[in-house]
């Protein structure tokens, strides 16, 4: 039990990185993406592959694993610019497909459905973590999660923040007051690809193994039912969302019942949950944090004066 336990918290983790990713291009910047599984799988196919092909450290493939998810969320964010709501949406999730298909027919190089396996752990001090090491794995990605929360909450505190928060409320009004909507739109997908990258690394990492059917459709719904769950443009609710899904699907095989629960249920549930909030509370558990724009404005000048 408390090793199945400890599973469920680095899952959280992992799943949280990317949420709060998703939640950059979604909740901050009025974006609906569906294609946070591909980025995942961009990354874990990478650090897969730099660590058993080419034989780097996890370190660094996990930092180039990052920048190529970013560089296809340049990719994408570029031709979607003209896009908007169900129509940009569906252009994500076109693009989630293609990402997925790509890696399960590319045998020479992802080894097809087969996926890869033998994904050597990162080294730390001299020692190689394996999957076993459950309590030191919640160490290193509950870091990544604090760092990830800060660097957002940097950005959303920041000019960046401001721009992208004026887009989601009126890309409109926001052109005409000289903001660059484009380079914005793309930065935020940049950005929350390159923490989907990061996450799909360490997934990739601690699962010593990786597989192009874990990364479909329902793994980017189920990502951004994190993100809705909890509150859209609100990274902590991110974290509460992702606490939430993830027990809520492992709550089965918690209990001991997963023999008579049909697989489909957690699809039904994630629907259902987008569904109800959407109806009955819109913004989420937690809610949108509404920033105190004069007290930020105020520390920018102190901090200049300074």
């Amino acid at each position: 039990m408390l090793n199945f336990i400890l599973l469920i918290f680095i899952y959280i983790g992992i799943y949280a990185i990317a949420a709060m990713g998703l939640n950059l291009i979604v909740g901050y910047t009025g974006l609906l993406s569906l294609c946070q599984a591909g980025f995942l799988a961009i990354g874990a196919y990478t650090t897969a592959v730099l660590m058993t092909t080419f034989h780097m450290g996890f370190w660094e493939s996990m930092i180039i694993s990052g920048f190529i998810a970013s560089l296809f969320g340049i990719l994408i964010g570029i031709p979607t610019l003209r896009l908007k709501g169900d129509y940009l949406a569906i252009a994500t999730l076109g693009f989630g497909e293609i990402v997925r298909n790509v890696i399960l027919n590319w045998d020479s190089v992802t080894k097809g459905p087969m996926g890869i396996n033998g994904i050597p752990g990162p080294s730390i001090f001299g020692t190689t973590l394996s999957s076993m090491d459950k309590p030191a794995w919640i160490v290193i990605i509950w870091i990544f999660v604090a760092a990830t929360y800060y660097f957002i909450r940097r950005i959303i505190r920041s000019r960046v923040g401001r721009a992208l928060e004026a887009i989601r409320e009126d890309e409109i009004a926001a052109s005409s007051m000289g903001i660059n909507t484009a380079k914005y739109k793309i930065g935020a997908f940049t950005t929350g690809a390159f923490l989907a990258g990061i996450a799909g690394s360490l997934f990739a990492a601690f699962n010593q193994s990786v597989a192009p059917l874990t990364f479909d459709f329902m793994m980017s719904i189920m990502i951004l039912c994190m993100a809705v769950l909890g509150g859209l443009g609100n990274s902590f609710a991110t974290i509460v969302g992702a606490v939430i899904i993830v027990l809520a699907s492992e709550l089965p095989r918690l209990m001991g019942i997963s023999h008579i629960i049909p697989p489909q249920l957690n699809q039904i549930l994630f629907g259902l949950i987008l569904v109800l909030m959407m109806i009955y509370r819109p913004q989420g558990i937690i809610g949108r944090i509404k920033l105190n724009y004069a007290k930020i404005v105020k520390e920018e000048i102190s901090d200049l004066e300074k």
